[in-house]
């Protein structure tokens, strides 16, 4: 059974409501991103940083999975079908993939303020100030923040050492290191970039660029592939 290594972004979760931090009305527009997105915003002021990732983890118990999620579900009746995503919802899961490898963390999830192996399941309940690890330490989200290291990213690159096809999914390709992680794909599979605003990358190859939204491409190409 051949593997196929899929690279997912913001841009396949925006078609489901989610809105994107890059986009014009993205959520950077509300806040900046060292007052929400960095450790030393969750020191100097863990009550916003709570409250943000609160009213995320509300938005997204109110977006189901769309036609790229599934039909990417889907390629699993053919195939060997690992996900690394930059995402931080669930709906790869809700739609019935089977293996995701969250690259930035989890939105339903909360971690130990000082024990990052202490993670628990929190589905879509608000985290609040008080709550706890079994250790005492507050809790928090189980986001990898910018300027933290991504811990899963060696997992990731020996994940796509071994792909047999790879497709890089609603993703600019621009932040790293996830972006760099198609430079570990072998260089003589095929690499299929489905994405609007696909940039020029022909500096990779075997690369066929499809630039469409993730919802109309991922079908049609999980079609093509199943055949």
């Amino acid at each position: 059974m051949q593997t196929i290594i899929v690279l997912t972004g913001a841009g396949i979760s925006a078609e489901s409501g989610i809105r994107t931090f890059r986009d014009s009305d993205g959520l950077w527009e509300e806040y900046r991103i060292e007052d929400v997105a960095t450790y030393a915003a969750w020191q100097n002021n863990p009550k916003l940083i709570l409250d943000f990732y609160n009213q995320r983890r509300r938005q997204l118990a109110t977006v189901e999975p769309n036609a790229a999620h599934y039909a990417l579900a889907k390629l699993e009746e053919k195939f060997n079908v690992q996900i690394i995503t930059q995402n931080v919802d669930n709906l790869h899961e809700r739609a019935g993939s089977t293996k995701i490898l969250h690259l930035h963390g989890e939105l339903t999830k909360a971690r130990s303020s000082i024990d990052d192996e202490l993670v628990y399941d929190i589905g879509y309940k608000d985290l609040l100030t008080g709550d706890i690890c079994e250790k005492g330490s507050q809790l928090r989200p189980h986001i990898v923040w910018f300027g933290e290291a991504v811990p899963k990213i060696i997992e990731a690159t020996e994940l796509i050492r071994k792909a047999d096809i790879a497709m890089i999914i609603g993703t600019s390709m621009n932040v790293y290191p996830a972006a760099g992680l198609i430079n570990y794909a072998p260089q003589n599979i095929p690499k299929y970039y489905i994405d609007p605003n696909a940039a020029n990358a022909s500096n990779f190859s075997n690369l066929i660029v499809i630039k469409e939204k993730a919802g109309l491409g991922v079908p049609v190409l999980v079609e093509k592939l199943l055949k």
